[in-house]
């Protein structure tokens, strides 16, 4: 099957939803690269192992590097988010249902941006086009064991982060116990550089797999056919999305960087680097299991992690509850809205 650029702008030319869902993703994806993929640095800044600019630099390079080679090591994020949810039927109502479902995912991301409540993009998208397979097929447009993924993804990404973030601290300060502070500085110095490549190379593979499904499902709804993954993603996708996040990062990455790394939790390097190992295992292990995730999510409970290992006075609790109601909140009101838009959308 053709899914070359010339082939894709033929049809996009005869279908528009296919262009507003296209353009869609490429928002959302610039959004995400606003708000999430800074957290991948925000640590890095904040221990002054890497300068502001120069971070945002070292992010949207590896966040791109992770978005391209992580799909030809693993597509698990990707199946979930195809398998997840059932669009089978007339593909042209499908078509239909999935662009109301995305306008829903970002109206409710808006008003939550203007109501200052965190959520993440990724799940409200998540949360959108489920409400869009269940206005097209009822609750059998839920596949249960598929969907499964994101509730324990959710739940692991603060346990886990929390978890490995407490112990990772206390291994660290343990190794290091013998070794001078001038020493130990300049070491964690290079480690830090180095972890914050490799989460921004983690988060390009999360957010990257994430919305190249969503893009793909429109393109192949377009061409008439229900087999979401079985060609790959093409070239052209993955650079539109790697731009998309860079040119996100680049817009708005420093004010992410300043409240996430600088407002809840002051560190030393040891403890940057500690977080960053949770971040980083976290993220790795969802990835390869096919669990959606939100890299805000894992590195935010990372660092409350490490704080709370020293004392838990020193953590914003309030963040904390904030990320836990906007979980709460996010999935069933995104998910009306996007069933009630794919109902109004499918009613012409």
């Amino acid at each position: 099957m053709d899914l070359g650029l010339a082939n894709i702008a033929q049809l996009a030319a005869a279908d528009p939803s296919l262009i507003i869902i296209l353009v869609l993703v490429f928002g959302v994806t610039a959004v995400s690269g606003a708000t999430d993929a800074p957290n991948a640095v925000a640590v890095a800044v904040s221990t002054r192992s890497i300068k502001p600019n120069t971070a945002l630099v070292l992010a949207a390079i590896f966040d791109c590097i992770g978005l391209v080679l992580f799909s030809f090591v693993s597509t698990a994020v990707a199946h979930t988010m195809f398998a997840m949810v059932d669009f089978s039927g007339d593909t042209s109502a499908a078509l239909h249902a999935l662009t109301a479902a995305m306008i829903g995912a970002i109206l409710w991301g808006v008003f939550c941006w203007w109501r200052g409540i965190p959520i993440s993009k990724s799940h409200a998208l998540i949360a959108g086009i489920t409400g869009g397979a269940i206005a097209m097929n009822g609750w059998a447009g839920v596949v249960p064991a598929e969907w499964a993924k994101v509730l324990i993804g959710m739940a692991f990404s603060l346990v886990a982060g929390f978890a490995l973030g407490w112990g990772a601290v206390k291994g660290v300060r343990a190794l290091f116990l013998n070794v001078t502070r001038r020493k130990t500085s300049r070491i964690f110095l290079i480690v830090q550089d180095i972890l914050a490549c490799m989460t921004a190379f983690l988060h390009g593979a999360q957010d990257g797999q994430k919305f190249m499904s969503i893009a793909m499902m429109g393109v192949m709804l377009s061409l008439g056919v229900n087999d979401y993954e079985s060609q790959g993603f093409p070239v052209w996708l993955m650079a539109a999305c790697s731009v998309a996040l860079a040119i996100g990062l680049f817009a708005g990455g420093k004010r992410i960087i300043k409240s996430v790394g600088m407002n809840m939790v002051k560190m030393e390097r040891y403890q940057g680097v500690s977080a960053s190992i949770s971040t980083i295992i976290t993220l790795f292990i969802a990835s390869m299991t096919g669990m959606p995730v939100s890299t805000s999510h894992c590195s935010t409970a990372a660092i409350m992690g490490v704080g709370a290992e020293k004392s838990v006075r020193r953590v914003n609790w309030d963040l904390a509850k904030s990320m836990v109601f906007a979980w709460v909140i996010t999935f069933p009101a995104c998910g009306v809205i996007g069933f009630v838009l794919a109902k109004l959308f499918l009613m012409f």
